[in-house]
């Protein structure tokens, strides 16, 4: 049971029912009110079946069923003791131990150089743009948190996200104005400013 590694959503599912019983729809609902779907990818069928998951490896335990009106029958889980051992040793490792993520904008920014510069300009500002909103939204956040005395070691996650996306946006707001300004030359025009009249010859042939 404990060599298999529970995926980021099996632990916010450990960590919502260390808190108190509920079932899958209602753990959703908090992940998405705390905004903590920003931080781990959630979506109601991942949730159901990341509890299924851990139900079949006695990480969680039903504790009851109950329908409301016409809805669906809504089964109440529980953390088991050996799901809290593992919610320990998970947050331990995760906190501990750095992890190549290979996120997919690095891969973008190690390649752009087969893209004009006016074509990469174009797309880091309109990205910038999103992250600007994304940060406000998150600033926002972090005011209604701070009004509501809610402890910072409850809202670290959104915290950190807020500052990451901000030296994200501020970073690529500076490499545009250095491309813009030709500080920083093009791959595609240094080539095009180096071609020579025996190059182009060469090329027609």
């Amino acid at each position: 049971m404990r060599g298999e590694v529970v995926n980021p959503l099996g632990v916010s599912v450990l960590a919502l029912l260390s808190e108190a019983p509920m079932h899958p729809y209602e753990m959703y609902q908090l992940l998405v009110e705390r905004k903590e779907d920003r931080i781990v990818k959630v979506r109601p069928g991942s949730l159901y079946h990341a509890v299924a998951r851990l139900h079949e490896r006695a990480l969680v335990a039903e504790v009851g069923t109950d329908r409301g009106g016409n809805r669906p029958e809504r089964t109440t889980y529980e953390i088991t003791p050996a799901g809290r051992r593992i919610l320990v040793d998970r947050l331990a490792e995760i906190l501990r131990t750095p992890v190549r993520e290979y996120p997919r904008f690095a891969l973008g920014l190690s390649e752009m150089h087969n893209l004009p510069a006016s074509e990469v300009l174009a797309l880091l500002r309109a990205r910038i743009e999103d992250l600007g909103r994304e940060i406000e939204e998150l600033s926002g956040y972090q005011r209604l948190a701070a009004e509501r005395a809610v402890s910072e070691v409850y809202w670290a996650g959104i915290d950190y996200t807020y500052h990451m996306l901000t030296a994200e946006m501020n970073w690529l707001t500076s490499y545009v104005h250095r491309v813009d300004s030709g500080e920083l030359a093009w791959p595609h025009e240094i080539s095009a400013h180096h071609i020579t009249p025996t190059d182009r010859d060469e090329e027609r042939q």
